[in-house]
Protein backbone atom coordinates (compact mmCIF):
# COMPACT_ATOMS: atom_id res chain seq x y z
CA UNK A 1 0.00 0.00 0.00
CA UNK A 2 2.49 2.23 0.73
CA UNK A 3 4.70 1.34 -2.42
CA UNK A 4 1.37 2.71 -4.16
CA UNK A 5 1.18 5.31 -2.74
CA UNK A 6 4.92 6.92 -3.40
CA UNK A 7 4.32 5.69 -6.70
CA UNK A 8 1.77 7.91 -7.83
CA UNK A 9 2.88 10.81 -6.08
CA UNK A 10 6.21 10.45 -7.76
CA UNK A 11 4.01 10.26 -11.08
CA UNK A 12 2.16 13.13 -9.52
CA UNK A 13 5.25 15.49 -9.06
CA UNK A 14 6.71 14.06 -12.71
CA UNK A 15 3.35 15.61 -14.11
CA UNK A 16 4.01 18.96 -11.91
CA UNK A 17 7.60 19.30 -12.67
CA UNK A 18 6.91 18.53 -16.79
CA UNK A 19 4.13 21.76 -16.16
CA UNK A 20 6.00 24.29 -14.02
CA UNK A 21 8.39 24.63 -16.72
CA UNK A 22 5.90 24.74 -19.90
CA UNK A 23 7.47 28.03 -20.91
CA UNK A 24 11.15 27.22 -21.27
CA UNK A 25 12.57 26.65 -24.62
CA UNK A 26 9.31 26.07 -26.36
CA UNK A 27 9.38 30.35 -25.80
CA UNK A 28 12.55 30.01 -28.42
CA UNK A 29 10.83 28.20 -30.67
CA UNK A 30 7.52 30.48 -30.96
CA UNK A 31 8.95 33.93 -31.26
CA UNK A 32 8.61 34.87 -34.94
CA UNK A 33 11.31 35.78 -37.22
CA UNK A 34 11.48 39.66 -38.08
CA UNK A 35 13.78 39.10 -41.22
CA UNK A 36 15.07 42.62 -42.69
CA UNK A 37 16.79 40.84 -45.47
CA UNK A 38 15.12 38.07 -47.35
CA UNK A 39 17.36 35.27 -47.36
CA UNK A 40 17.46 33.68 -51.27
CA UNK A 41 19.61 30.91 -51.46
CA UNK A 42 21.38 29.99 -54.79
CA UNK A 43 22.78 26.17 -55.48
CA UNK A 44 26.69 26.45 -55.29
CA UNK A 45 26.74 29.84 -53.31
CA UNK A 46 28.00 28.91 -49.54
CA UNK A 47 26.14 31.40 -47.24
CA UNK A 48 28.15 31.83 -43.97
CA UNK A 49 25.44 32.01 -40.91
CA UNK A 50 26.64 33.66 -37.90
CA UNK A 51 24.07 33.58 -34.54
CA UNK A 52 25.16 36.01 -31.92
CA UNK A 53 23.77 37.05 -28.71
CA UNK A 54 24.24 40.78 -27.56
CA UNK A 55 24.18 41.64 -24.11
CA UNK A 56 24.41 45.20 -22.33
CA UNK A 57 27.65 45.04 -19.18
CA UNK A 58 24.91 44.37 -16.94
CA UNK A 59 24.18 41.11 -18.73
CA UNK A 60 21.10 42.18 -19.98
CA UNK A 61 19.81 40.73 -23.50
CA UNK A 62 19.75 43.44 -26.43
CA UNK A 63 17.03 42.84 -28.80
CA UNK A 64 16.27 46.11 -30.73
CA UNK A 65 19.77 46.15 -33.05
CA UNK A 66 19.45 46.01 -37.07
CA UNK A 67 22.22 45.26 -39.68
CA UNK A 68 23.44 48.33 -39.78
CA UNK A 69 24.49 48.12 -36.24
CA UNK A 70 27.02 45.36 -37.30
CA UNK A 71 30.66 45.47 -38.90
CA UNK A 72 31.78 41.75 -39.90
CA UNK A 73 35.30 40.92 -41.00
CA UNK A 74 36.89 37.59 -42.18
CA UNK A 75 40.28 37.06 -41.68
CA UNK A 76 40.55 40.83 -40.92
CA UNK A 77 38.82 41.60 -44.48
CA UNK A 78 35.13 43.16 -44.30
CA UNK A 79 32.30 41.89 -45.05
CA UNK A 80 28.90 42.56 -46.77
CA UNK A 81 26.42 41.14 -43.93
CA UNK A 82 23.85 40.28 -47.00
CA UNK A 83 21.09 38.35 -44.72
CA UNK A 84 19.34 39.37 -41.24
CA UNK A 85 17.11 38.30 -39.04
CA UNK A 86 16.52 38.70 -35.23
CA UNK A 87 14.49 36.17 -33.12
CA UNK A 88 14.84 33.30 -35.63
CA UNK A 89 11.86 30.65 -36.33
CA UNK A 90 14.64 28.54 -38.12
CA UNK A 91 14.06 24.51 -37.17
CA UNK A 92 16.42 23.55 -33.77
CA UNK A 93 18.82 20.27 -34.45
CA UNK A 94 19.44 19.13 -30.06
CA UNK A 95 21.47 17.53 -28.36
CA UNK A 96 21.21 16.44 -24.95
CA UNK A 97 24.47 14.98 -23.71
CA UNK A 98 24.41 13.56 -20.27
CA UNK A 99 27.51 12.61 -18.19
CA UNK A 100 26.86 9.39 -16.75
CA UNK A 101 30.21 8.84 -15.22
CA UNK A 102 30.49 7.49 -11.46
CA UNK A 103 31.33 10.71 -10.20
CA UNK A 104 27.57 12.21 -11.20
CA UNK A 105 26.00 8.99 -9.74
CA UNK A 106 24.14 11.55 -6.85
CA UNK A 107 23.18 14.19 -9.43
CA UNK A 108 21.99 11.87 -12.15
CA UNK A 109 18.64 11.90 -11.12
CA UNK A 110 18.50 15.85 -11.57
CA UNK A 111 19.66 15.60 -14.47
CA UNK A 112 17.24 13.34 -15.77
CA UNK A 113 14.56 15.28 -14.39
CA UNK A 114 15.91 18.82 -16.22
CA UNK A 115 16.43 16.54 -19.25
CA UNK A 116 12.40 15.70 -18.50
CA UNK A 117 11.64 19.30 -18.46
CA UNK A 118 13.61 20.01 -21.56
CA UNK A 119 12.62 17.82 -24.00
CA UNK A 120 9.03 18.48 -22.64
CA UNK A 121 9.15 22.20 -24.26
CA UNK A 122 11.88 22.21 -26.81
CA UNK A 123 10.16 20.45 -29.62
CA UNK A 124 7.85 21.39 -31.78
CA UNK A 125 5.42 18.90 -33.56
CA UNK A 126 7.32 18.00 -37.27
CA UNK A 127 9.71 20.81 -37.01
CA UNK A 128 12.20 20.69 -34.28
CA UNK A 129 14.21 16.84 -33.37
CA UNK A 130 16.61 16.32 -30.41
CA UNK A 131 18.78 13.48 -30.07
CA UNK A 132 20.11 11.94 -26.50
CA UNK A 133 23.70 10.86 -26.20
CA UNK A 134 25.03 9.63 -22.59
CA UNK A 135 28.57 9.26 -21.89
CA UNK A 136 31.04 8.13 -19.42
CA UNK A 137 33.38 4.92 -19.88
CA UNK A 138 31.55 4.39 -23.20
CA UNK A 139 29.52 7.10 -25.71
CA UNK A 140 26.14 5.56 -26.25
CA UNK A 141 23.47 7.31 -29.00
CA UNK A 142 20.54 6.72 -26.43
CA UNK A 143 18.17 8.04 -28.74
CA UNK A 144 19.07 8.77 -32.44
CA UNK A 145 17.27 12.65 -33.63
CA UNK A 146 13.65 12.62 -33.28
CA UNK A 147 10.78 14.54 -33.02
CA UNK A 148 8.59 12.29 -31.03
CA UNK A 149 8.27 13.54 -27.20
CA UNK A 150 7.49 9.95 -26.35
CA UNK A 151 10.36 8.09 -27.91
CA UNK A 152 12.46 10.88 -25.28
CA UNK A 153 10.71 9.99 -22.57
CA UNK A 154 10.61 6.73 -22.96
CA UNK A 155 14.36 6.09 -23.12
CA UNK A 156 15.64 8.66 -20.70
CA UNK A 157 15.16 6.26 -17.49
CA UNK A 158 17.94 4.01 -18.82
CA UNK A 159 20.62 6.94 -19.10
CA UNK A 160 22.70 6.20 -16.14
CA UNK A 161 25.10 5.50 -14.45
CA UNK A 162 28.02 1.67 -15.08
CA UNK A 163 26.60 -1.20 -13.68
CA UNK A 164 28.59 -3.29 -11.56
CA UNK A 165 29.73 -5.83 -14.17
CA UNK A 166 30.04 -2.90 -16.72
CA UNK A 167 32.46 -1.27 -14.35
CA UNK A 168 34.13 -4.45 -14.05
CA UNK A 169 34.60 -4.89 -17.87
CA UNK A 170 36.02 -1.51 -18.60
CA UNK A 171 38.68 -0.83 -21.12
CA UNK A 172 40.47 2.53 -20.62
CA UNK A 173 39.36 6.17 -18.86
CA UNK A 174 36.11 6.68 -17.24
CA UNK A 175 34.76 9.87 -18.27
CA UNK A 176 34.83 10.17 -22.48
CA UNK A 177 33.51 13.78 -22.94
CA UNK A 178 35.66 15.02 -25.41
CA UNK A 179 34.50 12.04 -27.66
CA UNK A 180 31.15 12.39 -26.78
CA UNK A 181 31.13 15.77 -28.62
CA UNK A 182 33.51 14.65 -31.25
CA UNK A 183 30.86 11.70 -32.03
CA UNK A 184 27.87 13.31 -31.87
CA UNK A 185 29.51 16.13 -34.35
CA UNK A 186 30.42 14.13 -36.99
CA UNK A 187 28.24 11.53 -36.84
CA UNK A 188 24.87 13.14 -35.85
CA UNK A 189 24.94 16.91 -36.63
CA UNK A 190 27.03 17.49 -39.47
CA UNK A 191 24.82 17.16 -42.23
CA UNK A 192 21.90 18.62 -40.48
CA UNK A 193 21.11 21.99 -41.69
CA UNK A 194 19.36 25.14 -39.77
CA UNK A 195 20.16 25.76 -35.71
CA UNK A 196 22.28 23.49 -33.99
CA UNK A 197 23.32 22.82 -30.20
CA UNK A 198 24.43 20.57 -27.66
CA UNK A 199 23.45 21.06 -24.32
CA UNK A 200 25.83 19.23 -21.92
CA UNK A 201 25.55 18.74 -18.59
CA UNK A 202 28.74 17.24 -16.63
CA UNK A 203 30.88 18.22 -13.86
CA UNK A 204 33.43 18.64 -17.08
CA UNK A 205 35.45 16.00 -15.82
CA UNK A 206 37.54 14.22 -18.69
CA UNK A 207 40.19 11.26 -18.65
CA UNK A 208 39.23 8.72 -21.05
CA UNK A 209 38.76 9.67 -24.62
CA UNK A 210 41.48 9.47 -27.66
CA UNK A 211 40.08 12.93 -29.00
CA UNK A 212 41.94 16.21 -27.12
CA UNK A 213 40.06 19.12 -26.21
CA UNK A 214 41.17 20.93 -29.81
CA UNK A 215 39.72 17.97 -31.39
CA UNK A 216 36.25 18.36 -29.56
CA UNK A 217 35.97 22.46 -30.29
CA UNK A 218 36.75 22.00 -33.92
CA UNK A 219 34.36 19.35 -34.71
CA UNK A 220 31.72 20.98 -32.90
CA UNK A 221 32.84 24.21 -35.48
CA UNK A 222 33.12 22.42 -38.51
CA UNK A 223 29.84 21.48 -37.98
CA UNK A 224 28.62 24.50 -37.18
CA UNK A 225 26.74 23.98 -33.48
CA UNK A 226 27.16 25.59 -30.53
CA UNK A 227 27.79 24.34 -27.03
CA UNK A 228 25.95 25.24 -24.08
CA UNK A 229 27.62 23.64 -20.98
CA UNK A 230 26.03 23.13 -17.47
CA UNK A 231 28.67 22.44 -14.99
CA UNK A 232 26.11 20.12 -12.47
CA UNK A 233 28.61 18.74 -9.76
CA UNK A 234 28.47 16.48 -6.63
CA UNK A 235 30.49 18.34 -3.83
CA UNK A 236 31.19 15.67 -2.10
CA UNK A 237 32.97 14.05 -5.16
CA UNK A 238 36.92 14.61 -5.22
CA UNK A 239 37.28 17.02 -8.04
CA UNK A 240 40.95 16.56 -9.15
CA UNK A 241 42.79 17.85 -12.59
CA UNK A 242 40.85 16.35 -15.52
CA UNK A 243 42.52 15.87 -18.95
CA UNK A 244 45.34 17.06 -20.79
CA UNK A 245 47.45 19.40 -18.78
CA UNK A 246 45.57 18.91 -15.49
CA UNK A 247 42.35 21.08 -16.80
CA UNK A 248 39.90 21.48 -13.79
CA UNK A 249 35.79 20.62 -15.39
CA UNK A 250 35.33 23.82 -15.04
CA UNK A 251 37.73 25.13 -17.72
CA UNK A 252 37.48 22.29 -20.17
CA UNK A 253 33.19 23.56 -20.01
CA UNK A 254 33.90 27.30 -19.95
CA UNK A 255 36.37 26.92 -23.27
CA UNK A 256 33.92 24.42 -25.13
CA UNK A 257 31.22 27.12 -24.81
CA UNK A 258 33.25 30.30 -25.37
CA UNK A 259 34.71 28.79 -28.56
CA UNK A 260 31.66 27.55 -29.97
CA UNK A 261 29.52 30.63 -29.40
CA UNK A 262 27.80 29.55 -26.62
CA UNK A 263 26.75 30.09 -22.93
CA UNK A 264 28.48 28.75 -19.75
CA UNK A 265 26.67 27.97 -16.32
CA UNK A 266 26.94 26.32 -13.14
CA UNK A 267 24.36 25.00 -11.47
CA UNK A 268 24.67 26.13 -8.00
CA UNK A 269 22.49 27.25 -4.33
CA UNK A 270 21.83 30.45 -6.02
CA UNK A 271 21.15 29.40 -9.44
CA UNK A 272 18.86 26.32 -9.93
CA UNK A 273 18.45 23.95 -13.02
CA UNK A 274 15.28 25.89 -13.49
CA UNK A 275 16.58 28.89 -13.77
CA UNK A 276 19.64 27.59 -16.21
CA UNK A 277 16.86 26.67 -18.84
CA UNK A 278 15.62 30.11 -18.70
CA UNK A 279 18.50 31.38 -19.40
CA UNK A 280 19.46 28.96 -22.20
CA UNK A 281 15.50 30.05 -23.83
CA UNK A 282 16.06 33.30 -23.40
CA UNK A 283 19.28 33.39 -25.21
CA UNK A 284 17.87 30.99 -28.21
CA UNK A 285 14.86 33.47 -28.63
CA UNK A 286 17.21 36.48 -28.47
CA UNK A 287 20.12 35.74 -31.30
CA UNK A 288 20.50 38.09 -34.14
CA UNK A 289 21.23 35.56 -37.75
CA UNK A 290 23.55 37.24 -39.96
CA UNK A 291 24.83 35.65 -43.14
CA UNK A 292 27.42 36.68 -45.50
CA UNK A 293 29.05 35.59 -48.55
CA UNK A 294 32.86 35.06 -48.60
CA UNK A 295 34.95 37.49 -50.80
CA UNK A 296 37.23 34.69 -50.84
CA UNK A 297 35.86 31.33 -52.44
CA UNK A 298 37.20 28.40 -50.29
CA UNK A 299 39.69 26.95 -52.73
CA UNK A 300 40.85 25.17 -49.41
CA UNK A 301 39.60 23.74 -46.51
CA UNK A 302 40.39 25.57 -43.54
CA UNK A 303 39.40 27.73 -40.33
CA UNK A 304 38.67 31.20 -41.15
CA UNK A 305 38.84 34.20 -38.04
CA UNK A 306 35.17 36.08 -38.03
CA UNK A 307 35.52 39.36 -35.70
CA UNK A 308 31.76 40.49 -35.46
CA UNK A 309 31.40 44.37 -33.56
CA UNK A 310 28.47 47.04 -33.10
CA UNK A 311 29.06 50.51 -33.36
CA UNK A 312 27.83 50.65 -29.52
CA UNK A 313 31.10 50.54 -27.74
CA UNK A 314 29.09 49.81 -24.66
CA UNK A 315 27.74 46.34 -25.58
CA UNK A 316 28.89 42.17 -25.40
CA UNK A 317 28.89 40.35 -28.10
CA UNK A 318 28.81 36.54 -27.85
CA UNK A 319 29.54 34.42 -31.31
CA UNK A 320 31.86 31.76 -32.91
CA UNK A 321 34.83 33.54 -33.36
CA UNK A 322 36.18 31.42 -36.55
CA UNK A 323 34.09 29.06 -38.53
CA UNK A 324 35.21 26.20 -41.25
CA UNK A 325 35.60 27.03 -44.72
CA UNK A 326 34.97 23.78 -47.14
CA UNK A 327 36.26 23.56 -50.40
Amino acid sequence: MQSSALTTHAQHSRRQFLASTASLLGAASVARPQAQDEATFTTGVKVVNVLATVRTRKNEIVRNLTKDDFTLTENGRPQSIRYFSKETDLPLTLGLMVDTSMSQKKVLESERSASFRFLDQVLRDSKDKLFVMQFDMAVQLRQPLTASRRDLEEVLPYVDTPTRKELSMQDGGGTRLYDAIVEASNKVLKDQKDRKAMIVLSDGGENGSSATLTDAIEAAQRADTLIYSILFSDSSYPAPPFGFGGMHGKEILLRLSKETGASFYQVSKKLGITAIYQAIEEELRSQYNLGFISDRPNEISEFRSLKLSTKRKDLVLQYRERYWAKA
